[in-house]
C-alpha cells in the first residue's frame, strides 16, 4: 500500500473513531468511560495521516521514481465504510443463551430507598437476591429492564449484558422469570418488568451458575436503552 492509501485508510479510522465517540455508538463496542480515550485515538489517526501525507508529498518532490501501489489497496477502506455506515447491534439474545451467566458476589449491597417502587439493575437484583437473600427486596415492588433470551426448554430469562472493558469480553447476568410472564415472548425484545422477588432459584444451563427467579405482575414493551450494556456487575 503507499502512503496516500495509508493516509487515507488511517484518516478514514480517525474518522469512524471521532463519530463513534461523540455519538451513542461507541458504547456498542466499550465502556462508556472510554469514550475520552476513543476521541484521543481518532484524533491521534487523524494527525498521523496528515503527518504521512504530508511526508509523502515532500518525498515524491525529490523523487521521480516513486513506485505506486496498485489500486486494489483501496479496497481496504471498505471495511472501514462499512462500519461508518453500518452499525452492528449491541450483543443480544444469541450470546446470552450461549454463555453461562457471569453473577459474582458482590462486596456489599448499597443501601436502598426505604419506600416506594425499586428500580433495580438485573445485575443489582440477581446479586441481593442471591448473595443477599433478598432481604433488602421482601414486601417491595420492583422494576427491572432487560432484553428477553430463551433456553432450549423455552424458558424465558431477563438479561442485561455486562463489560469488563469492551464488547468483546461482555457476559451475561440472567434473571428466569415466572407469575404473569407474557404468553409470546421473543429473544432481544427489551421489557420493564414490575414484579416482586421470590426465594425460588434455578442453575443456568451452561455453567450451572445460579439464577434467581422474578414473580412477574406486569410486562412492557421498551426501546433498546441507548447503552444496551450493564457496567455496574463487575463493581
Amino acid at each position: 500500500m503507499n502512503r496516500l492509501a495509508q493516509s487515507a485508510l488511517l484518516f478514514l479510522l480517525g474518522a469512524t473513531l471521532l463519530h463513534a465517540g461523540m455519538t451513542d455508538l461507541y458504547l456498542r463496542y466499550v465502556k462508556a468511560g472510554l469514550r475520552p480515550l476513543v476521541l484521543l485515538a481518532g484524533v491521534a489517526l487523524i494527525a498521523t495521516a496528515a503527518a504521512t501525507l504530508w511526508y509523502d508529498r515532500r518525498r515524491t518532490g525529490h523523487d521521480h521514481d516513486h513506485h505506486h501501489e496498485p489500486r486494489i489497496t483501496w479496497l481496504l477502506t471498505l471495511p472501514v465504510l462499512a462500519l461508518i455506515l453500518v452499525a452492528p447491534p449491541a450483543l443480544g439474545s444469541y450470546s446470552a443463551a450461549h454463555t453461562g451467566t457471569a453473577l459474582q458476589k458482590p462486596f456489599g449491597f448499597p443501601d436502598l430507598p426505604a419506600d416506594g417502587p425499586l428500580r433495580l439493575g438485573v445485575a443489582d437484583y440477581a446479586g441481593r437476591a442471591v448473595y443477599g437473600d433478598g432481604r433488602s427486596l421482601r414486601d417491595r415492588e420492583l422494576k427491572i429492564t432487560g432484553f428477553v433470551t430463551l433456553d432450549r426448554a423455552g424458558s424465558p430469562y431477563l438479561v442485561r449484558m455486562g463489560l469488563n472493558c469492551c464488547a468483546a469480553d461482555a457476559q451475561p447476568v440472567k434473571i428466569a422469570l415466572t407469575g404473569n410472564v407474557p404468553p409470546v415472548l421473543s429473544p432481544d425484545t427489551w421489557l420493564e418488568i414490575t414484579g416482586r422477588y421470590t426465594p425460588r432459584r434455578t442453575k443456568d444451563p451452561v455453567n450451572d451458575g445460579p439464577i434467581p427467579y422474578l414473580e412477574v405482575t406486569r410486562a412492557k414493551p421498551v426501546p433498546t436503552p441507548h447503552d444496551p450494556y450493564d457496567e455496574t456487575w463487575n463493581t
